[in-house]
């Protein structure tokens, strides 16, 4: 049974200072056991910011001893401002010792795989042999829409619903680009620590149900577990309507 974990934080800064020392504390506690880490990252303003912190103050991270994936993905051109890896490499992973080779971003619409079936069907097969090898994603970042979704997992869609695969494709997404490649949630619970970092009053009645015991299929990010930890880094909009 995983723990779970609530924290509430002042406000923004205070928000993503706490993320990035999880993400710090995780996989430096990984690489003392296991001599390896992976983490699978999140976009958005928060998802970014935090790795912004990360790079300021990284702690004790053997940055060679990382393997690095997405959650999602937007399916749009190599140099696209909109996709995540590129935002993340801008704000850290540029700036960092990484092996490249153990950084795996999701194809692109004008690469290899120009269908986002086959670019899901690549992607799964390089999750799959981390997880053959590995046992587990160490963590995974989310953040969360207004109406509960994670990674590019929205209410009552088939991507949501999926129990077996672990990538699939969108390709009618409510939120634009509509086409994109996402981890679903097998994959998510294919992870010893998750953590979602909610802020602003949009997301209050979202974070309230998912904490409530909500359908995964009605608010995704109810059903994003993780196999030691989940943990719910909140702001004190995002808990506005937690009860006690």
């Amino acid at each position: 049974m995983t723990e779970r974990i609530v924290e509430i934080h002042s406000g923004t800064d205070d928000l993503v200072a706490a993320a990035a020392a999880r993400l710090v504390a995780v996989v430096t506690a990984a690489q003392r056991a296991r001599g390896s880490a992976s983490v699978v990252l999140t976009g958005g303003g928060t998802g970014i910011g935090l790795l912004e912190v990360v790079r300021k103050s990284p702690g004790d991270i053997d940055w060679s001893r990382l393997d690095v994936f997405w959650g999602d993905e937007r399916f749009v051109p190599a140099g696209d401002a909109e996709r995540n890896d590129l935002q993340a490499r801008q704000a850290l992973l540029d700036h960092v010792p990484v092996d490249p080779s153990r950084v795996h971003p999701v194809a692109t619409s004008d690469g290899e795989y120009p269908d986002p079936i086959e670019a899901a069907a690549e992607y799964s097969a390089l999750v799959h042999a981390h997880l053959a090898e590995h046992g587990a994603f160490d963590l995974h970042l989310l953040g969360m829409g207004g109406e509960g979704h994670v990674n590019s997992l929205f209410p009552d869609t088939d991507a949501t619903r999926e129990e077996h695969e672990l990538v699939v494709a969108v390709t009618n997404s409510p939120k634009p680009p509509p086409v994109r490649v996402t981890l679903t949630l097998p994959a998510v619970r294919r992870t010893r620590h998750v953590v979602l970092v909610v802020g602003g009053a949009a997301k209050a009645e979202a974070v309230a149900g998912a904490l409530a015991g909500a359908a995964a299929v009605d608010i995704p990010a109810a059903g994003a577990v993780g196999s030691e930890t989940t943990t719910w880094l909140l702001d004190e909009a995002a808990a506005a309507q937690l009860s006690g």
